[in-house]
């Protein structure tokens, strides 16, 4: 899919997957409002990323327009071995990778393939992260197997998930019939 390309659905993701290896995911951190540009400039420079963005209505000289916005505003995942790093780097937009302790940190094993399997199912939308609290896990309907913290917001039930690599947050609605705890 190309980016001027919007398909009318609730998420779109752009995702430039040219070699699949077992290299880790890690989250790059970007100036603010270049992730589509920097997703495109890897996906060419053949560096896997990954750019979930979702649809938002936006309101302009009085005109409403949809827009699709990055679901995780100023990060871009690339999946890169430790020595391609200096691909990612080169991009004058990309200011850093997320690090621990002065080392790029891999994001926990599957969380990328989770986070793709749950926006395939069901609109998502960018919510504040959340200090972890009771975690549940979606035992039926669309989103099995998703885990995550509960909240309510607007007089609903919702699903937070985070990934907590980069600090950031998505939500979503559901059934409190669907869910079950998990052990902290």
């Amino acid at each position: 899919m190309s980016l001027t390309q919007a398909k009318p659905c609730p998420i779109s993701n752009v995702d430039f997957t040219p070699v699949a290896d077992e290299s880790p995911w890690y989250a790059a951190y970007t100036l603010p409002r270049h992730e589509k540009a920097v997703a495109e400039h890897l996906a060419f420079r053949q560096v896997e990323t990954y750019l979930p963005l979702y649809l938002s209505a936006r309101r302009w000289a009085g005109r409403r327009a949809l827009v699709q916005l990055p679901l995780f505003p100023g990060y871009v995942f690339v999946r890169i071995s430790a020595r391609e790093r200096i691909r990612v780097m080169e991009h004058p937009s990309v200011l850093r990778l997320v690090t621990f302790g002065g080392r790029p940190a891999p994001l926990a094993h599957g969380e990328i393939e989770r986070l793709r399997a749950a926006l395939e199912l069901g609109k998502a939308e960018p919510f504040p992260y959340l200090v972890p609290g009771k975690r549940v896990r979606v035992k039926s309907g669309l989103l099995v197997g998703v885990e995550g913290t509960i909240v309510r917001r607007k007089g609903k039930m919702r699903l937070v998930v985070s990934v907590e690599a980069i600090q950031q947050s998505i939500i979503f609605d559901l059934d409190a019939t669907d869910l079950e705890s998990t052990i902290n």
